[in-house]
C-alpha cells in the first residue's frame, strides 16, 4: 500500500519570486546601443521579462528593422551576467510563500526560461537556492527554451506525478505550459503578466498568502 503522492509546487522566476525588470531593461538598454539604436527612455519593456529570450528580442528589433536576433543575444546575454542579474530582488513576502509550501510538505522546483546558470546564480546570491529541490532552466549551446519542453523534462526527470503538481507563474507561457502537461497553474498577478494572460491559468491570486491555498484546492478537484 502506497501514500499519498509527493505534492509539487513548479515556480516560475522571473515575476513570480524575483523582480528582475530593472536588471533585464539595463541589459536591454546597453544591448540595443552596441548594435548602434538608440532606445526610447520611455519605452514599456513588462511585456518581455518572461517570455523565451528569442521571442522577446526579435520582436524587440523589429521595429529597428533589425534581424541580428543571435548578435544581439550574446551582447543581452554578456552583460546581463556581469550586471543585470546583480539588480534581482526578491519579491517582499516570497520568502514566506516558499517556507508555508515547504511546511506543508511540498516538493519545490524552479523552473524557467532564463538561463539555467543565471537563474542558479541569482537564487543563490539572494540566499533561496538551497530551498528548491532543483532549478532548471535553458540550457547554452540550445535546448529547453521552449516553456512546455522543458516543464516537460522537469517533470519527467524528477519522476513529478502531474496530478500532484501545480505550475506558478506571471506568464501565459506558464499557464500554456502547464496546460500542455496536464498540470493545474496558479497566475500571480504581481509579476508581468495581464489579465487576458491570467485567464488561461486554472486560478488567479494576487497576494503571496493566497498561492498555497489556491494551489491546494486545485489539487482537491
Amino acid at each position: 500500500m502506497t501514500g499519498d503522492p509527493i505534492k509539487t509546487a513548479l515556480f516560475d522566476l522571473d515575476g513570480t519570486l524575483i523582480d528582475s525588470a530593472p536588471g533585464i531593461f539595463a541589459s536591454v538598454d546597453a544591448m540595443l546601443r552596441s548594435l548602434g539604436h538608440a532606445p526610447d527612455p520611455d519605452a514599456d519593456l513588462t511585456w518581455m521579462v518572461g517570455p523565451p529570450l528569442d521571442e522577446a528580442i526579435a520582436q524587440l528589433l523589429a521595429p529597428y528593422h533589425d534581424a541580428r536576433t543571435t548578435e544581439a543575444m550574446v551582447l543581452y546575454r554578456t552583460h546581463y551576467g556581469a550586471e543585470g542579474m546583480l539588480r534581482s530582488t526578491l519579491y517582499p513576502g516570497a520568502l514566506d510563500m516558499l517556507d508555508a509550501f515547504a511546511a506543508a510538505g511540498w516538493a519545490l522546483f524552479v523552473v524557467t526560461s532564463k538561463r539555467e546558470v543565471f537563474a542558479r546564480a541569482i537564487l543563490e546570491r539572494l540566499g533561496v537556492d538551497q530551498r528548491f529541490r532543483a532549478i532548471h532552466g535553458s540550457i547554452q549551446g540550445g535546448g529547453y527554451d521552449s516553456k512546455p519542453v522543458l516543464l516537460r523534462s522537469v517533470l519527467e526527470r524528477h519522476a513529478v506525478d502531474r496530478a500532484a503538481a501545480v505550475m506558478i507563474g506571471d506568464r501565459i507561457h506558464d499557464y500554456v505550459a502547464a496546460r500542455e502537461n496536464q498540470v493545474a497553474s496558479v497566475a500571480v498577478t504581481w509579476g508581468y503578466g495581464t489579465p487576458t494572460e491570467f485567464a488561461r491559468a486554472d486560478a488567479v491570486v494576487g497576494e503571496r498568502a493566497e498561492v498555497l491555498p489556491a494551489a491546494t484546492a486545485l489539487l482537491q478537484q
